[in-house]
């Protein structure tokens, strides 16, 4: 996407992400969505929950139910160590929590190097994608954030 300026010149639009690891591959998610990242509190379980609802969390007085993305996208599961954290997002006015191995920065995207998701054989596997940003030394794996969180279950 290329935006033209007032005066002409065109300026390439650049994209902000928090990058995250999971499973030793890095992915991604949109800044704007991010209120907040913490490390990992006391969870409580929610009897009846999907299997990939870790449970729900205190924040300042607010319940949010926290979703472990290691099982929503059916990797192995890690005891969490120093590095875990939990990504506070709001989507549609709905604030969750997802649980990573770790966060590593926020990151500027040209949007230029951002790639289509390839398709694949499962269509499980891409749902959440958005697309791969292909830096010089890595790929980031985007995640549609709305598509992952709008197929959560909302516990309220």
């Amino acid at each position: 996407m290329k935006a033209t300026m007032q005066n002409s010149a065109v300026s390439e639009e650049v994209l902000q992400f928090v990058t995250f690891n999971l499973n030793n591959e890095q992915y991604a998610v949109d800044i704007l969505n991010v209120q907040e990242i913490n490390r990992i509190t006391e969870i409580t379980k929610v009897p009846n929950a999907p299997a990939y609802v870790e449970g729900v969390i205190n924040l300042r007085g607010k319940v949010i139910p926290v979703i472990n993305l290691r099982k929503k996208f059916c990797l192995d599961e890690k005891t969490k160590d120093d590095m875990s954290r939990i990504i506070i997002m709001e989507i549609n006015g709905i604030t969750n929590g997802l649980i990573v191995d770790s966060v590593s920065e926020v990151l500027r995207v040209p949007s230029s190097i951002i790639e289509p998701t390839p398709p694949m054989s499962s269509d499980m596997s891409s749902k959440f994608i958005k697309g791969i940003a292909k830096m010089e030394d890595r790929l980031i794996i985007l995640i549609d954030i709305d598509k992952l969180i709008g197929s959560a279950v909302q516990l309220e």
